[in-house]
């Protein structure tokens, strides 16, 4: 059972201070407020849950959202680009290498592990389609987490460039990094979450956002970085050499050739009314 969460009241948004250039001394600090409930829903037609966090945006008219508890995983995923929710034998329209992901040419976990690991190797078209089709699957509108929301929720109300403090040392009991990852990525959900209770916040795989441009950005650290890496400021821009060796004309735009630290996890506001 997902712990209640709790969280700080926060103003990062309305005040803009999210990124190294602002002053840390403008972040909020505070005992944490409680906010909407955690969820799990079941994805229909499924036996697979996936868990949902709440994190309040104070001094904005946004109230807040729910953020996935973990980055989405392969259980999950799966269903999205095998149809895997329909009834066997069902040719749908949907799956048709346009709205699901087409077959990748080699496996995508790259022999990690699949059950309960995050989804690796996959674009951010991949990411956000996903998210598309979720919402059409519930009825809710889930999409992937801007910037600013990501680090709001990374920081959890700590003023320091970790959720927990300002020593990477201390980074082991929290996050899958270059010195404990064993080159690898690992089940979900199984160091210290933050202060809001999402987990991996700090690691694992690195996550796909939408940048301040709009344009994709993979915030935080993976598997394969060093501790430094890991702090609520870090962000990635993908390069040519994530998917230099794909050897298909044009390249796949589901699936990453050379990318096996970077996945997602997913938002949906939650309502003012």
């Amino acid at each position: 059972m997902l712990r209640l969460a709790t969280v700080a009241s926060l103003a990062l948004l309305a005040s803009g201070c999210l990124f190294p250039e602002c002053s840390r001394t403008g972040l909020p600090a505070g005992p944490p407020e409680p906010t909407s409930e955690p969820y799990s829903l079941t994805i229909q037609g499924t036996t697979v849950s996936f868990h949902m966090t709440p994190v309040q945006v104070a001094g904005t008219r946004k109230q807040g959202f729910w953020m996935s508890t973990t980055e989405v995983t392969w259980d999950v995923y799966d269903i999205f680009t095998f149809g895997l929710d329909e009834p066997a034998g069902t040719e749908t329209e949907e799956v048709d290498g346009e709205t699901r992901p087409s077959k990748p040419y080699i496996p995508p976990d790259r022999g990690f592990g699949h059950a309960g690991y995050p989804a690796i190797s996959l674009t951010f078209k991949g990411a956000r389609t996903f998210c598309s089709w979720l919402s059409r699957k519930t009825g809710h509108t889930y999409r992937l987490p801007t910037e600013e929301e990501w680090e709001l929720a990374c920081r959890a109300g700590a003023k320091t460039r970790f959720s927990f403090g300002e020593d990477p040392a201390q980074l082991a009991g929290h996050a899958w990094h270059e010195k404990n990852s064993e080159e690898s990525t690992h089940p979900v959900g199984k160091l210290t979450p933050n202060a809001l209770d999402l987990f991996d916040m700090h690691g694992n795989v690195a996550e796909w956002c939408i940048g301040k441009d709009g344009k994709p950005v993979a915030r935080g650290g993976s598997f394969m970085d060093a501790a430094t890496q890991h702090s609520c400021e870090h962000r990635q821009i993908q390069t040519e050499k994530w998917n230099e060796s794909d050897p298909q004309l044009p390249k796949s735009p589901w699936w990453l050739a050379d990318c096996t630290w970077v996945g997602f996890r997913i938002v949906r506001d939650i309502d003012i009314n």
